[in-house]
């Protein structure tokens, strides 16, 4: 059985009220991954700048 079906199964066997908070958890390891990603964005962008500012850069881009 894998993690999704495990966790599936596990999910339908919680009482309803409490729903509401798996709910409000799986969306906070969403937030979480975008998050993340974008941190990583942010890092990569501030670390490839002096690649992209070159002029060399600009001569390849300028025909589109």
């Amino acid at each position: 059985m894998s993690k999704k079906e495990l966790l599936l199964s596990e999910i339908e066997q919680v009482p309803e009220p409490f729903l509401d908070e798996i709910l409000d958890f799986v969306h906070f390891l969403r937030t979480k991954i975008i998050k993340e990603g974008m941190e990583i964005a942010i890092a990569s962008q501030s670390s490839l700048r002096k690649d992209w500012l070159r002029p060399e850069e600009d001569e390849t881009w300028q025909s589109l």
